[in-house]
């Protein structure tokens, strides 16, 4: 009679969607890279927030590994609950040491991103496969007053450079808007990195002029991934001219 009743019970609960509470979502940190700004996530979080997903969109300061990896990790670290950490060119180098001390990063997303190994830059990693024409498209370096240097885009060649799949007038905005990176945030060797131990999902487009695709293949091959999309024609801004792909992958890695 017990088993007959207590069936019953959770029978009801079940229908009633009362029985068991789901866990919570995790909370997404999204890392945007140089010569962008948080607003380049846009189309995903609109897609992440509808799907019901708490999302920050930290603005990166590009003036070192060390310090925006920092600055990054204080984020995620005041966060209650499972996160996954994304990350957008430079900002993989970023979330791959921030993610590293803390334990509620449950995956990483790198969009478009370098994943470099201990003893590696970004710079070196740009370099390491052909087909990259960023060093042709930069501005006139800026030097700062503690003598390293500002480096961004030529806003005449952004559109055809960084954001090729981009309508033109989206790209002249992006253009405008753009944050610089310094040149030793670029050549920053990384420490330990954390895709060693968390599990990465990883995205990027075949027609990326920023980081050679053959590069970001190389890079998610040897960071494991449990899931690469190319997208066909896509730029190094996929997460600007694809948001729902990339939206896709993030929540996969948060299932």
């Amino acid at each position: 009679m017990y088993k007959r009743v207590a069936t019953a019970a959770v029978i009801s609960a079940l229908f009633s969607g009362t029985a068991f509470a789901q866990p919570a979502k995790p909370t997404v940190v999204l890392v945007h890279g140089a010569f962008a700004d948080s607003s380049s996530w846009d189309g995903v979080v609109e897609i992440l927030r509808k799907d019901g997903y708490a999302v920050i969109a930290a603005a990166n300061p590009l003036r070192s590994v060390s310090g925006d990896a920092a600055y990054v990790s204080d984020i995620v670290g005041s966060i209650d609950g499972p996160v996954v950490l994304v990350g957008h060119s430079y900002g993989g180098q970023v979330i791959s040491t921030a993610a590293n001390g803390n334990d509620n990063v449950q995956s990483l997303v790198y969009v478009a991103a370098f994943a470099p190994d201990a003893g590696e830059a970004a710079a070196d990693l740009a370099g390491k496969f052909p087909g990259g024409t960023l060093g042709e498209a930069l501005a006139a370096p800026v030097t700062l007053a503690d003598g390293d240097i500002d480096l961004s885009i030529d806003q005449a060649k952004f559109h055809d450079q960084f954001a090729q799949d981009v309508p033109a007038e989206k790209a002249a905005l992006m253009a405008a808007g753009q944050r610089p990176i310094t040149e030793a945030a670029l050549t920053e060797k990384s420490g330990e990195p954390a895709w060693k131990t968390v599990p990465s999902w990883f995205i990027y487009g075949d027609a990326d002029r920023n980081i050679p695709a053959q590069a970001l293949d190389f890079m998610a091959e040897r960071a494991g991934s449990r899931h690469t999309v190319v997208v066909e024609g896509a730029s190094h801004v996929v997460m600007v001219s694809q948001p729902q792909a990339v939206a896709d992958l993030i929540e996969e890695a948060a299932q």
